[in-house]
C-alpha cells in the first residue's frame, strides 16, 4: 500500500527551476525528494511549507494530500486534493491521485461498516 501512495508522489511532473523561484516551489521539490526516500514526516513538513508559503500552489496541495493519506490523516488528504483540483482542475496528474484516494477510502469506509456490523 506504500508503494502506491509513493508511486502517486512520483507521478507529478517535475516542477522547473526558474531564476527568482518561489520558497514554495523549492519546498515541494525537496519534499519529493524525502518522500521518494521514505521520509514521510519530512515530506509531510515540506509541503505543509510549501501551502503555507503559496496556498494557490496546486503541486504543493496535491503532494500534502499524498503525505497525509500516507500518514493515515484521510480527512485532512481529502480536503487537499479536493483545493488541489480546484486550482488545476485540469492536471491529470492531480485528478489520477485524487481518482485513486477515493478508491481507497471507499474501500476503508466500506471495510470499517462490515465490521461495525459483525
Amino acid at each position: 500500500m506504500k508503494r502506491a501512495f509513493l508511486l502517486a508522489v512520483l507521478a507529478l511532473a517535475p516542477l522547473p527551476l526558474r531564476a527568482g523561484d518561489d520558497s514554495s516551489t523549492k519546498q515541494v521539490r525537496f519534499g519529493i525528494k524525502v518522500a521518494q526516500d521514505g521520509m514521510w514526516r519530512e515530506a509531510l513538513f515540506r509541503f505543509e511549507r510549501a501551502v503555507v508559503l503559496d496556498p494557490d500552489n496546486a503541486s504543493a496541495q496535491n503532494n500534502l494530500a499524498v503525505a497525509l493519506e500516507q500518514m493515515g490523516e484521510f480527512d485532512r488528504a481529502r480536503e487537499h486534493y479536493e483545493r488541489a483540483l480546484d486550482l488545476k482542475p485540469e492536471d491529470l496528474y492531480i485528478q489520477q491521485n485524487y481518482d485513486l484516494f477515493r478508491e481507497a477510502d471507499d474501500k476503508r469506509n466500506r471495510k470499517k461498516r462490515r465490521a461495525g456490523n459483525d
